[in-house]
């Protein structure tokens, strides 16, 4: 397949180039900074910045699947404002290139812990993530009134972050509206094995427009 992947370079990007290339998709990576030095024939890198959408839709073009791992960075200020935007340009520019599928990558934090209660909403939730999360939480609701794109939006664990160790098992569990928790009642999953569980929707696409979840 042949797989547009925005945000290449970051966290969750760079463990999804290497899964793609590993598993020998050809990928577009997109990136406002390329790494042009990672030189590999099934990689082509563009410079776009997201915020020109006519610019964005044509390098998505001829592509069978857009990834989005478009982070608007988690110490900027304007994160809740630039996150929205940002996400809602990519979705546009999606619909011009003529594309349908579409993976967009969101938070843990819109996962429903209790009947109507979002983890987000939690007197527990982490301050210095509220931005981000309620921009993403927000973003999903606006992306549930998509009609026309076959959407696919994944919440990550609740733990998924660089601390989590446990590197590339390819084991998972799938939810969609509710955390995952294992036996510990944790819910955690580490960037390696989140990248496989998106290559694995871009290949099997068992997600349209829904939101679904992953952990061990």
């Amino acid at each position: 397949m042949k797989i547009a992947l925005i945000g290449s370079t970051g966290f969750v990007g760079k463990a999804l180039l290497h899964e793609l290339v590993n598993r020998q998709h050809e990928v577009v990576a997109i990136a406002r900074n390329p790494q042009l030095s990672h030189e590999n024939p099934l990689i082509t890198w563009k410079q776009v910045d997201i915020s020109q959408v006519d610019e964005l839709a044509h390098a998505l073009q001829g592509v069978d699947v857009v990834i989005n791992s478009f982070n608007a960075g988690w110490t900027n200020p304007n994160l809740y404002h630039d996150f929205i935007e940002g996400s809602k340009k990519i979705q546009e520019a999606v619909k011009i290139a003529g594309l349908k599928r579409f993976i967009t990558i969101g938070g843990a934090g819109s996962l429903y812990i209790a009947p109507g209660v979002q983890l987000v909403d939690t007197p527990e939730f982490p301050q210095e993530y509220y931005a981000g999360a309620t921009a993403a939480r927000d973003y999903l609701t606006y992306l549930k009134n998509e009609k026309e794109l076959d959407w696919a939006f994944i919440s990550p664990a609740i733990e998924m972050h660089p601390g989590i160790q446990t590197g590339r098992t390819g084991q998972y569990r799938l939810g969609l509206e509710n955390p995952v928790f294992d036996s510990n009642q944790r819910s955690i999953l580490s960037v390696e094995d989140l990248a496989v569980v998106i290559v694995d929707e871009a290949e099997q696409a068992k997600h349209h427009q829904v939101r679904f979840t992953a952990a061990y």
